[in-house]
Formats: structure tokens, sequence, C-alpha cells
């Protein structure tokens, strides 16, 4: 029988043994995490004659296939911060192509020059937006067999400008899981057609966001429902335009900011639809 003044140096030992098996357990954890970082392969695909780039990011620590996802950047186009974002939402559960809309090499040098492109490509009846997000979806599509990617399962989601890029696949008609755009224009210079949508689709709105309007929010909704659409909206709170972007920094005097607090929440609120359309 142990005495009292041992009892105490035995559970000391006992306790100094468990926490240096969870020591040598977490840096095993965290190396394996570090071990597993997804990787960013460059692919390119031709429209109408034209090249496009962009990346296909996925996990190849295991094999399992999974979902594939179409992601439209911001109007900046395919930057390094957008590599790293797209790994960052790949993790184990998605192979994802970053996709490219303004063509190999034509990528916008500053703001201004993206605001210019950005504008050429909304104006019109935006037929070339969506011949080039369809032509993504098929490049994604066409890594089944080299990529670790389920094709029957294929969504889209995008940023500000790529949040109105994958809006046009609904808008087409196209079949999709499902589309998600986060501070994307909801203005369509040609609307769905009455029962075309095929699409659910998820929006997620900065409700202080100036460039989006009540006008817009009501045009938007009435459109999709004559199409048939299953769709959610969300307005965040006290978020304007750019709110899930960091790199668009946090001046309150701008209606292109970062708000942490709800680019976090709109991440889970994707992660929860993609799980649901992807039947997770």
């Amino acid at each position: 029988m142990l005495s009292n003044c041992r009892l105490p140096r035995a559970f000391a030992a006992l306790a100094l043994s468990a926490a240096m098996f969870s020591a040598i357990t977490f840096s095993s954890s965290v190396f394996s995490t570090a071990a597993a970082t997804p990787r960013a392969e460059p692919t390119e695909w031709q429209v109408e004659g034209q090249t496009f780039s962009g990346y296909v990011v996925y996990d190849d620590a295991d094999q399992h296939l999974r979902p594939g996802l179409v992601m439209a950047p911001d109007w900046m186009g395919v930057t390094p911060a957008a590599v790293e974002r797209a790994k960052e939402l790949a993790g184990k559960r998605y192979v994802i192509l970053l996709a490219d809309y303004y063509g190999k090499g034509a990528q916008p040098k500053d703001r201004t020059d993206a605001a210019q492109l950005a504008g050429q490509l909304r104006g019109g009846d935006r037929a070339a937006l969506r011949a080039r997000i369809r032509s993504a979806v098929a490049t994604l599509r066409a890594q089944a067999g080299h990529a670790p990617l389920d094709a029957g399962r294929i969504g889209a989601f995008g940023f500000c400008l790529g949040g109105t890029t994958v809006l046009e696949l609904a808008r087409g008609g196209d079949q999709l899981a499902g589309v998600v755009t986060l501070h994307g224009d909801l203005s369509a210079n040609t609307r769905a057609a009455p029962g075309s949508a095929r699409t659910p689709l998820l929006i997620l709105n900065g409700a202080d966001d100036k460039a989006v309007s009540a006008d817009d929010i009501s045009a938007f909704q009435r459109e999709m429902n004559a199409a048939g659409a299953d769709w959610q909206f969300v307005n965040f709170s006290g978020a304007v335009h750019c709110f899930a972007l960091p790199a668009s920094g946090t001046d309150p005097a701008s209606n292109c900011r970062y708000d942490e607090r709800t680019s976090r929440r709109a991440i889970r609120l994707m992660d929860g639809f993609f799980d649901e359309v992807f039947g997770h």
C-alpha cells in the first residue's frame, strides 16, 4: 500500500508520462498537417482561341475522391493571394480550380486596370463571361483521373467580380450541385429565362454594401423566383463590399473593406451549403 507521502509522487510521475505522450502526439499531428499542405498545379485551357490559365488545388496526402469547386477570384484575378486562399479552402475536402476569366497574360496590373477590365466583362450581354466560366467548369471536370476528383459533384463560388461570374452559370441554366457568391454584383444584362434554373444558390451579401441596392436585391429575387431557383440570401449587418477579402484592408470610409467576423461566418455558411448539396 502506498503511503500518503508517496501517493503524490506516483501521480506526478504518471502526469509527466501523460504530458510527454501528449507532446509527442501533438508534434506528430503538427508535422502531418504541415506535410499535407494542398498543392497548386498550373493548368491552361482554351476558350474561342484564347488561352486561360489557373491552378488545380488539392491535398494529395491521400487519394480519396472528393467534390470539386471552381473558384472565381475577385477582380484582381489569379494572384498569389488567391492561390493561398484556394489552398486554405480546399483543405482535405475539395479539389479547387482557381479560374482565370481575363486570359493568360491579361491579369490587371492594379485596381485601376482591374476596374477597366472588369467593366468590359460586365458590359454587354456577358456572353464572354458566361463562356469563360463554363469552360472553367469543364476544365475542372477533366481533372478526374489526375486529381482525386469526384466529377459527379461539382460546384462553384466566387468573390466580388468572381461572384458575378459564377451567377452566370445559374442564369444560363447550367446544372451544378451549387453556386455561392460572396459580395458579388447581383445585376444582370440578360436575366435567367423563366423556369430555367437548375442549380441551388447561396448569396452572401453585405447589408451596407453601397454597390448593391435594395432594388438590386428585389430584382434579383424576382428573377430567381421566376426562374424557379432554389435560392438562399444572407445579409450580414454592418458588412460592405469585399468583406471576405483580407487584402482589402479595414478603412472604415471604404465600401471595399474586410470584416473578419463576417468573413468567418460566410465561409462557415458556404461550407454548410456545400455539405448539403454534395451530400456529405
